[in-house]
């Protein structure tokens, strides 16, 4: 069986700048613990529907262990607005929405669902720039300890073409 992959959705032209594999490093801190770094593999790829699908990991940069993984889907809105919806290997679930414009993405936790032994996340925020081949971002985090602070940011490269 041959695979092709489908033309682009007209409305994901806005989110399309996503589009491919990413690989990098980054670093993070959780509330007061030690400073991290980490090595990032993403994927975002389309099967033809009006929906990026969307899959992250992290391994430590010191002795390559795993240490963290989300899967989801960006979902275009009217206008410049961003829908994220995502599962994180931690136990948490969010919606996050926000909007893109100029090659920035902006988003914030609109709705957080935890199972019983997640981590007390509370919310999150984005902010994502993709110029050319180079995604850099940003993620600030709040728990039911913490305020929102800063928690994770990364510098990856386009390694599919």
């Amino acid at each position: 069986m041959v695979v092709t992959t489908p033309a682009l959705h007209p409305d994901l032209e806005p989110l399309a700048l996503l589009l491919g594999e990413w690989e990098g490093e980054g670093r993070g801190r959780t509330g007061e613990g030690p400073p991290f770094a980490y090595h990032e593999w993403v994927r975002f790829w389309h099967a033809g529907k009006p929906v990026i699908l969307y899959m992250q990991r992290t391994a430590s940069l010191d002795d390559g262990r795993p240490l963290h993984a989300e899967m989801g889907f960006w979902r275009p809105g009217p206008g410049r607005a961003v829908e994220f919806v995502v599962a994180h290997g931690i136990g948490v679930a969010e919606i996050e929405l926000g909007t893109v414009e100029d090659g920035h993405l902006r988003l914030a936790s609109a709705s957080i669902r935890r199972t019983p032994t997640a981590k007390s996340v509370t919310l999150l925020e984005r902010d994502i720039d993709v110029v050319g081949d180079e995604l850099r971002y940003q993620l600030r985090m709040a728990t039911d300890r913490n305020p929102p602070a800063f928690h994770l940011e990364a510098v990856l490269h386009r390694t599919d073409r």
